[in-house]
């Protein structure tokens, strides 16, 4: 682990981070402070402690959207693939289809007409 010095609201902040890590924490330091800030510069709350509660509210709150919707995507993806994206159930529909294919043509072979 190492240690990285950042600034969130224009305090400054000692954070521990794994080696490989530094990138994925700058990026979440700079999505709090940008939380963070917005809150303050719309002036209605001003204690520290209140705007970082309702900066990770506000974080939590997309993070639970951007899962809902992951998941949905999912469930649609899965659906998608059981009807018509191929595997089994399209082998099966196909070799149906070519058995009612061969047993028309043996049908209409003997007259070559359908009246």
């Amino acid at each position: 682990m190492k240690q990285i010095e950042v600034q969130i609201m224009g305090q400054g902040y000692l954070l521990s981070c794994p080696e490989n890590g530094t990138a994925q924490l700058l990026d979440a330091v700079s999505r709090v402070d940008a939380a963070m800030c917005k809150i303050r510069d719309a002036g209605k709350v001003k204690a520290r402690d209140r705007i970082a509660v309702l900066a990770s509210l506000n974080l939590a709150f997309e993070l639970s959207e951007l899962q809902v919707k992951h998941q949905e995507a999912l469930t649609q993806a899965a659906l998608a693939s059981q009807v018509g994206g191929g595997g089994v159930t399209d082998d099966l529909g196909s070799q149906q289809l070519a058995d009612l294919n061969r047993r028309l043509d043996q049908a209409l072979q003997a007259d070559g007409r359908l009246l």
